[in-house]
């Protein structure tokens, strides 16, 4: 048996999020019946990280077992001759049996981009949150910075996060504008369930005028969930992917990264 890697994008608007369900209507439903088509067998996969229904993918990482032998190029267009127009298989590559697409990981990486604007969304409905108001850049930054390092995120954990422990660790946030887009980007050991979504509502709140900077400092030491504004859409958050150590071989980056304002 060999163990191989992938690397898929895919836009989340159509599906009820990454991990399989009764309906079928997920992205791993999707992704496994196309591998089974292409190797005429079952395959099962185990995820980097699991997304909502809605989030989008850039650099979802998987693994799987196979008894099957192709070249990765091979693995790349023939799984995508199966998959539907928004979902993509970017690469592929053999790794050793100790590879494992979610262990492995140290670190993950997410996304959230969001429109400023008088008016709502038309040609990126889906694939970016909005406000009508404006927006104050220092504000935000000034608060995202009581995120950062080691923490008890419970303020923004869903009631259903199945996760051992609300510790995490934030090594990074940045806030940046290009245009009418504001981009966030947000790196942590791992996140809990709707974590970035519930950040991002208390960002917005921040960023408007609506509570000073230092109430983050509040929401986190409150350790409530009721403590924290309301949950996001999840239209604009993205999963940029995992990061792992250099000596897996295994690519950080995709095309459809330079998609994103």
């Amino acid at each position: 048996m060999a163990r191989i890697a992938l690397g898929l994008s895919y836009s989340g608007q159509g599906y009820a999020g990454w991990q399989s369900q009764p309906s079928g209507n997920t992205v791993q439903d999707r992704l496994e019946q196309a591998l089974a088509r292409f190797a005429a067998g079952p395959i099962s996969t185990v995820c980097a990280g699991r997304t909502d229904a809605g989030v989008h993918g850039l650099m979802q990482v998987v693994h799987f077992d196979t008894a099957l032998r192709r070249e990765a190029f091979s693995w790349v267009r023939g799984t995508n001759t199966f998959l539907p127009a928004d979902i993509a298989v970017q690469w592929a590559q053999p790794v050793p049996k100790a590879f494992h697409a979610r262990a492995s990981a140290t670190a993950r990486r997410y996304a959230y981009i969001l429109l400023e604007s008088p008016v709502r969304p038309s040609v990126d409905a889906g694939r970016c949150g909005w406000v009508f108001r404006p927006l104050d850049g220092d504000a935000m930054r000034a608060a995202a910075s009581a995120l950062l390092g080691e923490h008890d995120f419970s303020s923004f954990r869903a009631s259903g996060c199945q996760a051992r422990t609300p510790v995490k660790t934030m090594t990074r946030i940045t806030i940046t504008r290009r245009g009418a887009y504001w981009r966030f980007e947000f790196e942590a050991n791992a996140f809990l369930h709707h974590m970035i979504r519930n950040i991002m509502g208390c960002l917005v709140a921040v960023g408007q005028g609506q509570q000073p900077p230092a109430w983050m400092h509040d929401v986190l030491a409150a350790r409530s969930r009721d403590a924290a504004a309301p949950t996001f859409a999840p239209d604009g958050l993205y999963f940029l992917g995992p990061v792992y150590d250099p000596a897996w071989g295994l690519p950080s980056r995709c095309a459809a990264y330079d998609w994103l304002p």
